[in-house]
């Protein structure tokens, strides 16, 4: 065997050493950031003018895209609570029979009702926090100068379960984005 063909086998040996190690991490990103229902999730978050990739962030964190998800009093991809669900479809129009959990009608739900946050609070944080915590108590921390300056935005978040919740939408935001290029 001649010197340039084994050069030549080296080199190809760590070329597919490479591919393969691109592929096993893709493949592990495609596994920790899931992503189902993808056609339902632009449809719903175009309708509502959301970015898609936050729509699948608060999935991941919801329900990590399990459908029969339930939390308390709240199913489904979004994690929507039944009087939720009535809110929209009575907002959508609908006077027909639904069910909640079906993913579509729950994105489709989950994306009105996120869409419907950031525009009472003019700020994606903040809508988050209503989304995990309640809009009540938002506006009352929002009203509260330990928890915001300025009424739009918080500066910190009393409940250590809607802060964390905040923290990672944000974080797989940007993961689903970075994924995305």
């Amino acid at each position: 065997m001649s010197k340039l063909f084994k050069a030549f086998l080296a080199v190809l040996a760590v070329v597919i050493a490479i591919i393969g190690l691109i592929s096993g991490y893709e493949t592990s990103q495609r596994v920790k950031y899931p992503v189902a229902y993808a056609d339902y999730i632009v449809k719903y978050a175009k309708e509502n003018d959301l970015d898609s990739y936050l729509v699948m962030a608060v999935i991941k964190v919801e329900s990590n895209f399990v459908p029969e998800a339930h939390s308390g009093f709240a199913g489904g991809l979004m994690q929507l609570t039944e009087e939720t669900a009535q809110w929209n479809a009575e907002e959508l129009g609908i006077d027909y029979e639904y069910d909640y959990m079906d993913p579509e009608t729950n994105i489709m739900f989950g994306c009105r009702y996120l869409r419907h946050l950031i525009d009472v609070y003019g700020n994606t944080d903040t809508a988050l926090a209503a989304y995990n915590g309640g809009m009540g108590n938002v506006s009352e921390w929002l009203g509260d100068s330990r928890y915001s300056d300025d009424g739009v935005t918080l500066k910190y978040i009393p409940f250590p379960e809607t802060r964390n919740y905040v923290i990672k939408v944000n974080t797989y935001w940007e993961s689903y984005k970075n994924m995305s290029v």
